[in-house]
């Protein structure tokens, strides 16, 4: 129902946000290690994975390497974004050859895999945007920009949506809904670029471009889910969260726009 989602969401969002602004970068990581970690659960069971004890193996899994990348030179970050960002890439080629794609990371160990490389360049960006100078806009634009996305897809697809972006994935969506998204999402970034007084049609067409990208990504994170989902027979990845259902269900677009828009601020630096 949408006004268990608003509701939900209400509750969520400061938390939140109050942990882009309060928290310490050691802090606001582990909080996020944290978020993943339970992902890393829900991913599990989406997986096939149906021992408690191989799901914790799995978590543990992943919680040594959030370990081992916390401590890594920031260099070492970047390369761990563009890995990332590559992954992306075969999981756009996945996604859009399914079901003809199912061969290729059917089994419960490749589900897995796949999760792992969802999970450890989505955090690594988060932390890389916490390290940077501007991070507190950056992070709030960041999350802006996926609930925009998120908030306008819905709303613009119930209302307009006609033509099916993937019927094969996930039957609700639409191409009219990534539109209406992508548009709440640019009047997002133009509300910040002004608030931080961009000035210059390169900086400004960097950053367009840059969000644009990102909110591209978040669509294809939310589709690679609904993909695990769909091969799996569930309707959501936990129910944690009210009218949202888990954690997964909620992240699953920041997982992978998060590495591309920290690679491209990084890369590009158009916000310092």
């Amino acid at each position: 129902m949408t006004w268990v989602r608003v509701l939900t969401a209400i509750i969520v969002a400061p938390p939140v946000l109050a942990a882009v602004f309060l928290l310490s970068h050691s802090l606001f990581a582990l909080m996020w290690a944290l978020i993943m970690l339970l992902g890393a659960w829900e991913w599990s069971r989406l997986a096939g994975v149906e021992y408690r004890r191989m799901r914790t193996i799995f978590v543990s899994v992943v919680a040594g390497s959030l370990a081992f990348t916390w401590f890594l030179p920031p260099q070492l970050h970047v390369m761990v974004l563009v890995l990332g960002v590559a992954w992306w890439g075969v999981a756009l080629g996945l996604v859009i050859g399914f079901p003809q794609s199912l061969d290729s990371w059917n089994g419960p160990w490749r589900k897995l895999a796949c999760g792992w490389m969802v999970l450890i360049p989505a955090w690594t960006a988060m932390v890389a945007l916490k390290r940077h100078p501007d991070a507190d806009a950056l992070l709030l634009l960041l999350l802006l920009l996926i609930w925009g996305a998120d908030v306008g897809a819905y709303f613009a697809g119930r209302k307009f949506g006609r033509r099916k972006l993937a019927p094969h994935v996930s039957p609700g969506k639409s191409w009219e809904g990534v539109m209406g998204g992508m548009a709440l999402g640019l009047v997002v970034t133009v509300i910040v670029g002004l608030y931080k007084g961009f000035h210059g049609a390169e900086v400004w067409m960097t950053m367009l471009l840059t969000c644009v990208v990102t909110m591209a990504a978040s669509v294809l994170g939310d589709l690679f889910e609904s993909v695990l989902k769909r091969m799996g027979g569930h309707k959501d990845s936990g129910r944690i969260l009210p009218g949202h259902g888990g954690v997964m269900d909620r992240i699953d677009s920041l997982t992978a726009a998060a590495p591309v828009f920290a690679l491209c601020v990084i890369g590009g630096a158009w916000l310092v």
